[in-house]
């Protein structure tokens, strides 16, 4: 098993980030606790469904995201590496295959930086998934921003 996080070049990263106001204990605690993760996880339209949610290295996070029109897609999942209250990483053992790396920065009390970096070990890799993503990345962080809305950590 490994743990490492796989070193890139920005062709083979598609990186994400936005700015939310809510406390870093508050955007780690969105991430970290699955009753707040399912409800914003994927982009606009789908849900959740957490078959396994070990938050710890090495531990597995198996779900299901429902599509808005139809289809399931099962997630199978690893977590590599945690710094509470700065860092999540994951790896994907289903295809697609890569890595995500996740950064919180305090920019001041209430105003915290997420940085969402997707990590593929191919630019080939990399590219099939980049013309879709990015737009979803965004549908994503608006429903995290939401939910931010329910986390009084």
């Amino acid at each position: 098993m490994s743990t490492a996080i796989i070193i890139t070049t920005p062709d083979s990263e598609i990186v994400s980030s936005r700015i939310v106001n809510a406390t870093i204990e508050q955007v780690f605690e969105a991430f970290s606790k699955p009753n707040h993760l399912k409800n914003w996880w994927g982009p606009a339209g789908f849900t959740n469904t957490f078959n396994e949610f070990d938050f710890r290295v090495g531990g597995k996070w198996n779900f299901v995201m429902h599509g808005p029109d139809k289809g399931n897609y099962a997630n199978e999942c690893e977590f590599i590496k945690i710094e509470k209250p700065s860092l999540i990483a994951w790896k994907r053992h289903s295809k697609p295959l890569f890595q995500v790396l996740f950064t919180f920065e305090e920019l001041e009390k209430g105003k915290t930086k997420i940085v969402f970096k997707m990590l593929f070990d191919s630019v080939a890799e990399c590219n099939k998934l980049k013309p879709y993503v990015t737009d979803k990345n965004e549908e994503n962080f608006d429903k995290l921003e939401n939910e931010l809305k329910n986390v009084t950590a």
